[in-house]
């Protein structure tokens, strides 16, 4: 039976390619010279910690980093801003994290929102992601058509399809 996945995958390699830009970036810039401003990726905990002097330098940063996200086919809407708080010795400090994988809330809107096409196709949760099956591929793409028109928060893909 026909089936794909619905998933959020963010390639981390990317963003580590966009973020060592971004600090190369702050070490060639006027603006930045003599300043203690940095960026770190944390892979781990999929988080990119931001440091700077002024609110301006972290604009610029942030800025910098968006477009360098863009450039290399990251959405910037797998990235969740935190709050800028104060550091130490005069710094602020941000925490930028990475969205990946579905959380269930979504999860299950996107299987009620398939539910409510009345097309025959059966959506399950699995883990991190939702299946999609049905004997017609047609209703499938379908699924994939009515699901990339909607606003959902997080980029999605669609993986594995199979016939």
């Amino acid at each position: 039976m026909p089936s794909f996945d619905i998933v959020n995958k963010i390639d981390m390699q990317e963003v580590d390619n966009a973020v060592n830009i971004t600090r190369k970036m702050i070490k060639t810039r006027y603006d930045f010279r003599n300043s203690r401003s940095e960026i770190i990726l944390r892979r781990k905990e999929a988080r990119i910690n931001v440091l700077a002097e002024d609110s301006m330098k972290m604009k610029a940063i942030e800025s910098e980093l968006a477009t360098n996200l863009a450039r290399r086919k990251i959405d910037l809407k797998a990235l969740d801003y935190g709050d800028t708080e104060a550091a130490a010795q005069d710094m602020i400090r941000k925490d930028i994290r990475i969205k990946e994988g579905i959380d269930i809330d979504t999860a299950r809107r996107i299987v009620k929102m398939i539910k409510g096409t009345k097309l025959k196709v059966q959506a399950a949760i699995q883990d991190r992601q939702v299946r999609v099956t049905g004997k017609k591929i047609d209703d499938l793409q379908a699924v994939i058509a009515m699901l990339k028109e909607q606003e959902m928060g997080l980029p999605l893909q669609f993986i594995n399809m199979r016939s």
